[in-house]
């Protein structure tokens, strides 16, 4: 007479390594793909409009002639600027990213200068070079005052070699 043995149904097999790594490389192409679909599409679709396009985001009202102090400094970091008020009431508008490598520059009121943390150049209150490796001064953009109110043309970003006078407006 036999004698039966209950045997009972095993775990299902274990995946082995090689199905393991097939499935791994599979997963790793279709994320491949997406990328290089998502890269192709975004290269075929048309850019963002430039600045010139939009009139109304050129111009930014920086505030009142009075609000700003003789000889001061006032940063607008979201619009990546800094009024210099000069001693003689001449505003100056400079750019806040260095000339260098596009770091953002930060005012020091106690040195009296423009400082990159990023490579160590300093610039003087008009945005010239004191010190390197900034290859220039910071840009500029043009300052106009209507109606007692200070405003920045951000469409039209000046590079320059020196500090000149005519970069200064006056208010009448």
């Amino acid at each position: 007479m036999k004698i039966k043995k209950n045997i009972e149904p095993s775990d299902p097999k274990p995946t082995n390594r090689r199905k393991f790594l097939s499935r791994i490389w599979g997963i790793l192409g279709l994320v491949a793909l997406g990328e290089f679909a998502f890269f192709t599409v975004s290269m075929l679709r048309p850019g963002k409009k430039a600045l010139k396009d939009k009139p109304d985001l050129l111009i930014r009202v920086a505030g009142n002639v009075d609000e700003f102090p003789k000889n001061s400094v006032t940063a607008d970091r979201i619009n990546k600027y800094y009024i210099v008020r000069m001693e003689d009431g001449g505003f100056l508008a400079l750019s806040l990213i260095c000339s260098h490598l596009g770091c953002s520059v930060i005012w020091d009121n106690v040195k009296g200068q423009f400082m990159c943390p990023c490579h160590s150049s300093s610039f003087d209150r008009l945005g010239n070079v004191i010190s390197s490796p900034a290859p220039r001064p910071l840009d500029f953009y043009p300052v106009f005052i209507e109606a007692g109110r200070v405003k920045v043309d951000l469409s039209q970003k000046k590079n320059r070699k020196i500090f000149d006078k005519s970069q200064v407006t006056y208010a009448i």
